[in-house]
């Protein structure tokens, strides 16, 4: 499983930050992500509304 985030789309507008359970993401300059306290469970990426993320389940 991956976790990625395209920062040219990205709007800095910290939806992600704010719903993450894990508190896995940091906004600053861009989206900071601890891979260490992600769980790949992709609430972040559905509340991206340009989705900017992506979880890969492989």
């Amino acid at each position: 499983m991956a976790w990625s985030i395209n920062s040219k789309l990205c709007l800095r507008c910290g939806g992600c930050v704010s719903v993450c359970p894990t508190a896995a993401l940091e906004l600053r300059d861009n989206i900071v992500h601890d891979m260490a306290l992600c769980t790949l469970c992709g609430v972040c990426a559905k509340a991206c509304p340009v989705e900017a993320i992506k979880v890969i389940k492989q």
